[in-house]
């Protein structure tokens, strides 16, 4: 089984920058493709990011293709997303994603493990 724990997310003003972070542990000796989702209050969870194994195919939702970058440090079983030019309407927990495999997936329920979230809230 893998373990998925978030950290760096917080508070931020609209135009600023946050960088939050997914940790795994367990099973990380395969080869797991990683995702960024993330929900806002009253709203159905939305994709954002995901990152292949080897870092070389990666997908974003259209809102935040031009300002947020997933990148992935496979010798620290670590995932990042790189939130440039945030906006208020982005404030959601953010939840990151991971399944076995080298395959691009957008759709949550394709995913075998989650972690807890991290909040992300972006002021006026």
């Amino acid at each position: 089984q893998v373990q998925l724990v978030e950290s760096g997310g917080g508070l931020g003003q609209a135009g600023g920058s946050l960088r939050p972070s997914c940790a795994a542990s367990e099973r990380t000796d395969s080869s797991y493709t990683r995702g960024w989702f993330r929900q806002a209050p009253g709203k159905e969870r939305e994709f954002v990011a995901v990152i292949s194994w080897s870092g070389g195919s990666t997908d974003y939702a259209d809102p935040v293709k031009d300002r947020f970058t997933i990148s992935r440090d496979n010798a620290k079983n670590t995932v990042y997303l790189q939130m440039n030019s945030l906006k208020p309407e982005e404030t959601a927990v953010y939840v990151c994603a991971a399944r076995i495999g080298s395959a691009i997936w957008t759709r949550g329920e394709l995913y075998d493990y989650w972690g807890q979230g991290t909040q992300v809230t972006v002021s006026s």
